[in-house]
């Protein structure tokens, strides 16, 4: 299964299709570093700043890379750029992935940053993230114990089992709902340009403005999802690495659970004439050359950033309190990945713009998650 070994023939059919997976993700990772570190584009800041400030700005640029990225994704499977609609691992909506997103909404305020934005600053000198990067490591490896379970409660809790986003449930066509709604976003986010809503003054060496950050981070996931057949989406990759640690102690202990043996990833590539397949087992399979490369990739693209700007500084004593917050809400942000199906990038920036109903659900419990989390934050962490 997954990435066959070399020394067999259909591995080494695929090696170009795997080459070029590999090829594209990293630069897709490479670039989003990059980006999030000069515009400090962050979807945690987003929702908290919301909650703790009252203050939209940040959101609004969330809007508009999902505004953005429903207009791209549409118009490439409209021109046949984009043949494999609805991307693979989306799956029935269920209240698991509300349950999930209320969880993440907690974690990714107290971590600081989310499953990507941890990452960038992470290669940013932030000890903080790396805190928070190992929670997250521990925590998708601690939800394969308790998976059979949250599985049978997300197949019990199926809210629609024939469709898999709004248009199919609706019975139109993607077009005649997700066109009109992008150019209506795009009417309201241009209101929001002309009343000064977007772009606020900067003074920081090398500063990108985050609406053009948003603009980018949506060609990149045009790209991934047009090259590669999916969108950005990292978390699977934690459980595998987590996954992979724990064996280094308990190798009976990981190889016994069900989680470790699942194969949810069995698509065929654009440019490919094959399926592969992949899992979040400790192993080297397609969702390993997906995902490792993009992961490893925002981290050099923030490193490369701060580097170039003078801003590559770690500070290694923090405020106790500043890394408890940041370990626990990486455990969190590490077990709602799973138990939502997806992380925030993967819901937000991917499934979102084509109306997946699990990203949905998703976003709605994001939202209150958030505010749980804001509120804990200014009581525990920054009082």
């Amino acid at each position: 299964t997954g990435v066959h070994p070399p020394s067999c023939p259909e591995y080494r059919a695929m090696d170009p299709v795997i080459t070029l997976i590999v090829a594209v993700s990293l630069m897709v990772g490479l670039s989003a570093g990059f980006i999030m570190h000069r515009s400090d584009f962050c979807v945690t800041a987003a929702f908290r700043d919301l909650f703790l400030f009252r203050d939209a700005f940040l959101l609004r640029q969330m809007l508009l890379l999902v505004v953005i990225s429903m207009a791209l994704f549409e118009s490439g499977r409209l021109v046949g750029l984009i043949e494999q609609p609805p991307f693979p691992l989306l799956g029935a909506p269920s209240l698991a992935n509300l349950a999930g997103g209320f969880v993440f909404g907690i974690g990714m305020v107290l971590a600081g940053g989310c499953v990507v934005g941890s990452l960038y600053k992470l290669g940013a000198g932030s000890v903080a993230g790396g805190v928070a990067l190992l929670g997250m490591l521990a925590g998708s490896a601690a939800y394969a114990e308790f998976h059979p379970q949250w599985a049978a409660f997300a197949r019990s809790t199926v809210l629609v089992r024939d469709a898999i986003t709004v248009p199919q449930w609706l019975g139109v066509s993607p077009a005649a709902l997700l066109l009109p709604l992008a150019a209506a976003g795009a009417l309201w986010l241009a209101r929001e340009f002309r009343a000064g809503h977007m772009v606020r003054p900067a003074f920081a060496r090398g500063h990108l403005p985050p609406w053009r950050a948003a603009v980018l981070l949506a060609l990149l996931g045009f790209m991934s999802y047009a090259l590669v057949g999916m969108p950005m989406g990292i978390t699977t990759s934690y459980a595998k690495i987590g996954g992979w640690i724990e064996s280094l102690v308990a190798p009976g202990h990981v190889a016994g659970l069900v989680y470790f043996s699942l194969q949810p990833l069995d698509y065929t590539p654009p440019l490919a004439g094959r399926p592969i397949r992949g899992g979040p087992g400790p192993t080297l399979d397609a969702i390993a050359a997906i995902q490792f490369p993009l992961i490893a990739g925002i981290v050099v693209g923030a490193f490369v950033s701060a580097r170039r700007v003078g801003e590559w500084r770690p500070v290694w004593r923090l405020p106790p309190r500043q890394l408890v917050s940041a370990l626990a809400g990486g455990v969190l942000l590490g077990l709602a990945a799973r138990m939502a199906a997806g992380c925030n990038i993967w819901h937000l920036w991917g499934g979102l713009p084509i109306l997946a109903l699990q990203s949905l659900l998703f976003t709605a419990g994001l939202l209150p998650g958030a505010w749980v989390g804001a509120r804990l934050l200014a009581r525990f962490v920054i009082r």
